[in-house]
């Protein structure tokens, strides 16, 4: 079975030189892969080798008109963080060399690789749906995972990730501990 280790979600358009082009950059194979998470919607893929005994995928699929959404996957051990990040530099490099705009990372490193929805504009109508916490963390520690992070993860990518829950029209129910440690942990004690 096929795991995400790495996704990089990236909106824009290729001609198909440049899709090409892409391919040859990546080295890989003008074959949809066929097994694993979203395989339908695979365009091209690589396999290679991992730590032993390790299998690892990298992948570029479409999402909708314009979305490309490239993905290092793996079976067996996870890769190690040095593999990740060096994927990731060379999926940055990839989004940025064929003028794509980068939407989100995931696991994101720095703050510009977490997608941030945008505001409601002011005097728009509160949603009703939401507005009760209903989840079952009421500490800081079990959060993490909720909003898609390890608890190692980048503080800077926390800050982001905490200040969209506490945008949520239901952070003003949470539990006030939970509230408190969130607080605390944005204003750096």
């Amino acid at each position: 079975m096929l795991w995400p280790a790495l996704r990089v979600l990236s909106q824009g358009t290729l001609t198909s030189d440049q899709l090409q082009e892409l391919l040859g950059m990546l080295q890989l194979v003008d074959t949809p892969r066929t097994e694993g998470p979203a395989a339908a919607k695979s365009v091209a893929h690589r396999s290679f080798a991992g730590a032993p005994g390790t299998r690892l995928v990298l992948d570029l699929a479409r999402t909708g008109e314009s979305g490309w959404v490239l993905t290092l996957f793996f079976d067996g051990e996870p890769p190690s963080d040095e593999t990740v990040d060096s994927q990731r530099a060379l999926l940055r490099e990839a989004v940025e060399r064929f003028g794509l705009t980068l939407i989100e990372i995931t696991p994101a490193a720095t703050a510009e690789e977490v997608h941030v929805p945008p505001r409601e504009p002011a005097g728009a109508v509160e949603p009703t749906v939401g507005s009760v916490w209903d989840l079952p963390y009421a500490d800081l520690d079990q959060l993490w995972a909720h909003v898609g992070l390890r608890k190692d993860a980048p503080r800077e990518v926390k800050v982001i990730k905490l200040s969209e829950v506490m945008r949520s029209p239901a952070w003003p129910s949470a539990p006030a501990a939970l509230q408190r440690q969130v607080e605390s942990f944005l204003g750096g004690t």
